[in-house]
């Protein structure tokens, strides 16, 4: 069974960084996507950004291209979101998935989710 599980959210300034990490389980991720997706209070959940497991191939929302970058460490089987110039409206539950080939909109195996802050 897939796990997931993340860490390194937390309260920051506007435009400080944080950089939360998913660690993934249960498998092995070749031909895999994992990715991050978030949601605000009051809003759907939106994709983020996502890696192929295998290739490294990354996509991202625009929202946060150019600021935000996703990585992973295949032998740690962790994935990495690191967020840099942050603003308020980043605030969000931030929540890793995994699926099979590349992320769709709805992946079959999620995290528990972690919070970030952003403070004016």
């Amino acid at each position: 069974q897939v796990q997931l599980v993340e860490s390194g959210g937390g309260l920051v300034q506007a435009g400080e960084s944080l950089r939360p990490s998913c660690a993934a389980s249960g498998r092995t991720f070749t031909s895999w996507s994992l990715g991050w997706f978030r949601q605000s209070p009051g809003k759907e959940r939106e994709f983020v950004a996502s890696v192929s497991w295998s290739g490294g191939t990354t996509y991202y929302a625009d929202s946060v291209k150019d600021r935000f970058t996703i990585s992973r460490d295949t032998a740690k089987s962790t994935v990495f979101l690191q967020m840099n110039s942050l603003k308020p409206e980043d605030t969000a539950i931030y929540y890793c998935a995994a699926d099979i080939d590349y992320i769709g909109t709805s992946p079959p195996y999620w995290g528990q989710g972690t919070q970030v802050t952003v403070s004016l």
